[in-house]
C-alpha cells in the first residue's frame, strides 16, 4: 500500500470511528464522556491484545472530563470484554455514582483514587501486573539506562515499597507521596503505576517503560557484561523523549495509531 493509500486509509477508519462513537452514545451520556469511555474500552482492548492483562484484575482508569469522577473496569469481566457502555463511574470514595450491574475491586479504587485524588493533572491512570516489569520491581536497581527505551526514564521514575494487597486506604497517601509529580512509578515487588494528561499519554507511557523492562530482563539473562551508556547521555536522551513525546505530538500520533489498530480487532469496543 502506497503512503497516500495509507493516508487515505487512516482518514476513513477515523471517521468511521468517530461516526460510531456518536451513533452507539447513549442519550444520557454527553459528548465528552462518551469519548473518554470508549477511548478507555479501547485501551482495554489493547491491553489485552498486548497481553498486558492479569485475567480480571488490574486496572486503567480515566477521568470524567470536567467531574470529580472517574471511570473503571468492571471486576469480573476480562480486558477484551470491557465496552464503553458497561465502563463503571465511581466517585473518589469509591462510590458508584450511576447504576452498574457490575461491582469494583476494591484493591483498583484504592490504587487509582490515590492518583486521581493528588494528581489533577492525571487523567488518566494504569496499574499492570506485567511479567517483565515484575522482574524489574523484584530487583534492588529497578529500571537500569541500559536500553533505547529506558533512557527515556532517566531520573523519572518513582518507587513505592511493598505493603501487601493495596486494600488499606491509609496507603493512598503514601502512593500519592511516592509518586509525585512523576508519570512512572515501580511499585516494588508489585508492578507498573503510570499516569498522563491523556489515555493516549498514559498508553505511550506503558508501552515504553514495558519495552525497557522486558529489554533489559533479557539482557540481563545473556549473562554477559552489559554496556550502560554514561549518565549525562542517559539524561539527554530524557530531555529529549520529554520534548518530542511528551510535548510534541508523538503521543497523538501513536494514539491515533492504536485506535484504529483497535477498530480493526473489534469495532465493538464503543458500544
Amino acid at each position: 500500500m502506497t503512503p497516500a493509500a495509507q493516508d487515505t486509509r487512516g482518514a476513513m477508519v477515523e471517521g468511521a470511528m468517530q461516526d460510531a462513537f456518536e451513533q452507539r452514545r447513549p442519550a444520557r451520556c454527553g459528548r465528552e464522556e462518551w469519548q473518554v469511555r470508549c477511548e478507555l474500552a479501547a485501551a482495554y482492548r489493547l491491553f489485552a491484545h498486548l497481553g498486558w492483562h492479569e485475567l480480571i484484575y488490574n486496572h486503567l482508569t480515566a477521568r470524567v472530563p470536567g467531574t470529580p469522577y472517574f471511570l473503571i473496569n468492571p471486576f469480573g469481566l476480562m480486558y477484551r470484554e470491557v465496552k464503553a457502555g458497561n465502563l463503571v463511574k465511581i466517585d473518589l470514595d469509591g462510590r458508584q455514582v450511576e447504576p452498574s450491574a457490575h461491582a469494583v475491586n476494591p484493591a483498583g479504587f484504592v490504587v487509582h483514587s490515590a492518583v486521581h485524588a493528588a494528581r489533577a493533572d492525571a487523567h488518566c491512570v494504569v496499574h499492570t501486573h506485567t511479567t517483565a516489569a515484575q522482574v524489574v520491581s523484584c530487583q534492588q536497581g529497578g529500571l537500569l539506562p541500559l536500553s533505547f527505551n529506558s533512557m527515556f526514564y532517566a531520573g523519572r521514575v518513582a518507587y513505592h515499597a511493598f505493603e501487601g494487597i493495596t486494600l488499606d486506604r491509609e496507603e493512598s497517601a503514601r502512593l500519592a507521596a511516592s509518586l509525585g509529580d512523576r508519570n512512572v512509578m515501580i511499585l516494588r515487588n508489585h508492578g507498573l503505576l503510570v499516569c498522563g494528561p491523556s489515555i493516549g499519554d498514559a498508553f505511550a507511557e506503558h508501552y515504553m517503560v514495558q519495552r525497557a523492562c522486558e529489554v533489559q530482563v533479557a539482557a540481563q539473562a545473556t549473562g554477559v557484561p552489559l554496556i550502560r551508556p554514561r549518565e549525562e547521555i542517559a539524561a539527554r536522551a530524557s530531555e529529549q523523549y520529554e520534548r518530542t513525546a511528551r510535548k510534541g505530538d508523538q503521543n497523538t500520533l501513536l494514539w491515533n495509531a492504536m485506535l484504529r489498530q483497535a477498530w480493526d480487532l473489534d469495532p465493538g469496543f464503543c458500544g
